[in-house]
């Protein structure tokens, strides 16, 4: 019975975050977090517009608030906004825009969008991204593209640092899928090895150190030749 409550429990979570990202649009909303405290529940909505999320006078909220409470029956919903200052280094607003993009030119123009917003990503500082379009592009049979710049984990403890995202893109041809994946320039990694002018001087002092005086170069030069003579 705890296990089919866990589950419930996790349904209506996702519900709620599904529904909030639909009801304020493609676009304009990045993450949806959930926190209970004992007054109720904090929502947490992240995003690059937070006036259009908001709306005039806070009437989106209230009317936000409103539907919580009737269809989801949260006892005391309470709604914050977190502002993205860098849209640019968010793989899902970037995800959704990509997917905006084709549903307003159409699937023709999917590699002028893609590069477009990957050097918007690169341009804002990303150490890495990679864009994956998937879907009737550009011919009638369906197709995998993938576009890359930088450095990018894959695999390993560091991988699960990379910003990942999707959207769908809803065309005439039919749906197009978006991955993106970002790496963010303010994580730290562990394997991350910087050269600066002191470790340039070290390096440089022991391979000194390492070489061989011409003295002793010549002497074992004398060697050699009476060893052949």
């Amino acid at each position: 019975m705890e296990e089919n409550n866990v589950v419930a429990f996790k349904k209506k979570e996702y519900s709620v975050k599904e529904y909030i990202k639909t009801l304020l649009e493609k676009g304009k909303v990045s993450k949806v977090r959930i926190e209970y405290t004992p007054i109720g529940e904090k929502i947490i909505i992240a995003t690059h517009k937070p006036g259009l999320v908001i709306g005039r006078k806070g009437e989106k909220i209230d009317e936000l608030r409103r539907v919580l409470k009737i269809k989801f029956k949260l006892e005391n919903p309470s709604i914050e906004i977190e502002e993205v200052l860098k849209p640019e280094l968010d793989a899902q607003i970037m995800a959704d825009d990509i997917a905006l993009g084709l549903e307003r030119f159409g699937p023709v123009k999917f590699k002028v969008i893609a590069y477009r917003t990957l050097q918007k990503i690169m341009n804002s500082g990303a150490l890495g991204a990679e864009i994956v379009l998937g879907g009737k592009l550009p011919s009638a049979r369906a197709k995998t593209w993938r576009f890359s710049q930088g450095y990018l984990k894959k695999t390993g403890e560091s991988a699960k640092l990379v910003d990942r995202a999707k959207a769908r893109a809803e065309t005439k041809p039919g749906t197009v899928g978006v991955k993106v994946a970002i790496l963010s320039p303010n994580i730290h990694m562990r394997d991350t090895v910087k050269i600066d002018d002191e470790a340039l001087a070290r390096i440089k002092l022991n391979i000194a150190k390492m070489q061989i005086p011409e003295e002793i170069k010549k002497v074992k030069k004398t060697r050699k030749k009476k060893e052949t003579e």
